[in-house]
């Protein structure tokens, strides 16, 4: 990967000033600090390994989402965050953090909440342009997850999504099916709609919905068409949330159209092992042979070059609900 992030070279010193200056260069390489759309951010601990496997670092994760940032960026632009860190990579310990209230730089824009059952006013970070995403970056955080709806919009989201989750009995072919009929159904009703992997092991189909409609709204249209996608499927798919009564089916989950609900968002890295990264397709591309690790830190932004933002429909105009459900119980 391009570095943009270099290391300091090491050439021209006599031995004594060479230890000194492979020194202050070994403490370079761990530490840097840029100026980032006016702002200044201090990268630490650039060269840990967060793939122990194939060997990608901190730095290489920074390098990415600088050089997708274009792509990546309208999908976090003006949306709280639920930052997920891995300050040790893949294989040490993680965590969610919401709450950023006092600990975020003061050109970091916040999003005001209350914890239920408790009085004290919290914060979660926006995401508002490339500083604030290498500053998650710079927190450990691998992958970029997002609410569904921005700050001036809150209660009302800018898609339905429809999340396939299978069990360790499914095999990807079975996903990919599932996603299959889920657009086959879509197409029926004149839904427009428009796949990602989800960078783990499943697939994530998404509606347009232009911030017209609530959460809860969005909710009941994912469960209805989820419902005919399950009666088509019903060896191979289930409704039921909890893993113990799915019988080994994909879930198709449709709660993840609920307020505060997060999802990695397109272009977004995964912390699983290879680097995957959730990426748009072309549904001609969602067919037997896909993989998720088809897609990883080493290959996606020049794909992302090649094929334009997939996905940027999602955030066009979004369809008429009521139209589309009349149509689901008519067709």
């Amino acid at each position: 990967m391009k570095n943009r992030f270099p290391t300091l070279p090491g050439t021209g010193f006599d031995e004594a000033a060479r230890d000194v200056h492979l020194e202050k260069a070994k403490k370079s390489a761990m530490t840097e600090t840029k100026t980032i759309e006016g702002h200044e951010l201090s990268f630490t601990h650039l060269d840990k390994v967060y793939w122990p496997k194939e060997g990608y670092t901190k730095r290489d994760v920074l390098n990415y989402y600088d050089r997708i940032a274009p792509y990546i960026l309208p999908y976090l632009k003006d949306r709280p965050q639920s930052l997920n860190r891995h300050p040790d990579g893949i294989n040490g310990e993680s965590f969610y953090q919401k709450d950023v209230t006092g600990k975020a730089p003061d050109w970091a824009r916040l999003f005001p909440y209350h914890a239920e059952g408790d009085e004290r006013q919290r914060h979660f970070l926006v995401c508002n342009g490339k500083a604030s995403l290498l500053y998650m970056v710079s927190l450990g955080c691998i992958e970029m997850n997002p609410w569904s709806s921005r700050v001036e919009t809150p209660d009302n989201t800018d898609w339905c999504v429809l999340d396939l989750d299978p069990t360790k009995k499914n095999d990807f072919n079975n996903v990919i099916e599932t996603a299959r009929v889920i657009h086959q159904v879509l197409d029926a009703i004149k839904v427009p709609s428009y796949p990602k992997t989800t960078g783990s092991t499943g697939i994530h189909v998404f509606i347009p919905l232009g911030a017209r409609y609530t959460y809860d709204q969005s909710k009941e249209f994912g469960r209805a068409i989820a419902e005919v996608v399950q009666q088509q499927l019903p060896g191979i798919t289930t409704l039921e949330r909890t893993v113990s009564a799915r019988a080994g089916r994909i879930y198709i989950d449709f709660l993840q159209n609920r307020p505060q609900a997060t999802l990695a968002t397109a272009y977004s890295l995964r912390p699983k092992p290879g680097a995957p990264v959730s990426m748009p397709l072309h549904w001609e591309e969602v067919k037997k042979g896909l993989k998720i690790t088809d897609f990883t830190i080493a290959n996606a932004v020049d794909r992302v070059r090649e094929t334009g933002d997939l996905f940027k429909p999602v955030l066009g105009k979004g369809v008429d609900m009521e139209q589309a459900i009349n149509r689901i119980f008519t067709t």
